[in-house]
């Protein structure tokens, strides 16, 4: 350590030129050797000094050019370091042999694996909802900005159970808990692979539905609507649940903000004309 830090100032950002210098000066260290011998002895050998110099010439090439190679595994090394400190995943992680080299690819190797699953399990946590599994309201969003980076012909919905506040109130919260849990598993079985479901707040849930009309939509959450109403299974002593639905339009994400209130909209319009429906607004 100390040595590499006394040689600093021969290149201060360049480790592997600080080591060609090095080695660029241990192979002629025999040519000065014999030229100051020749001049102190006053017995000068040409021929001697010009093969002496030019097998020293290719010599360094030679060396100059295999300590390059034998460095690159470092280069790549801390290549992959930035890459994990940016959060990056690591596509190719080369594999080393039982020597210095090998066992610090193999050390960034394990590193890189580790920190993309730790990372992942990160990212998973914060956009899931800790109660029921599904997607919280972050989740959907940044799913959602995927969905409709292009041009979409997208359906949100929104969804409200139906007198949850009794629900908790005559039963208790651990039941209203049950429920939601229930109701999400519920919704994420009848929807559609391409569809994402997400806890959206409370007891309020929200779908996109991608690649569909507004007849569609309804058409889904009408099923999903009368499933919920005649399962018993929900959790709350074997009474039947029901829940409020308000459709919009989405074409894209920059769009989403403007459906969510017109799907909130419906949603209150469903909740004042009798709960247990799915409403669009104008229809």
């Amino acid at each position: 350590m100390r040595f590499y830090q006394a040689t600093t100032f021969l290149f201060p950002r360049s480790y592997e030129r600080r080591i060609l210098l090095v080695c660029f000066g241990a192979v002629h260290v025999p040519l000065i050797a014999c030229v100051v011998f020749q001049a102190v002895t006053g017995h000068w050998q040409l021929d001697t000094l010009v093969t002496l110099l030019v097998a020293t010439l290719v010599g360094t090439g030679l060396g100059l050019a295999a300590i390059h190679a034998l460095l690159s595994p470092i280069g790549q090394a801390t290549t992959m370091l930035q890459a994990i400190q940016a959060g990056e995943r690591i596509a190719v992680i080369p594999q080393g042999t039982d020597d210095l080299v090998g066992r610090l690819l193999n050390g960034v190797a394990i590193a890189a694996n580790e920190t993309a699953a730790r990372i992942e399990q990160l990212v998973d946590a914060a956009e899931r909802d800790p109660l029921t599994g599904i997607r919280n309201r972050r989740g959907f969003l940044d799913s959602a900005e995927q969905i409709l980076r292009g041009r979409s012909n997208a359906v949100l919905a929104l969804i409200d159970i139906d007198h949850f506040k009794h629900v908790n109130d005559e039963f208790g919260h651990d039941t209203g808990d049950v429920l939601l849990k229930a109701l999400a598993r519920r919704i994420e079985d009848h929807l559609r692979r391409s569809d994402i479901a997400a806890r959206w707040g409370g007891e309020e849930f929200a779908v996109l539905l991608p690649d569909t009309t507004l007849d569609e939509a309804r058409l889904v959450m009408e099923r999903l609507r009368a499933t919920v109403a005649l399962d018993t299974n929900l959790g709350v002593q074997d009474r039947a649940v029901t829940f409020s639905c308000g459709l919009a339009p989405v074409r894209s994400f920059t769009q989403l903000g403007e459906a969510t209130k017109q799907a909130d909209a419906a949603l209150y319009a469903a909740k004042n004309g009798g709960r247990n429906q799915v409403h669009v607004l104008g229809l």
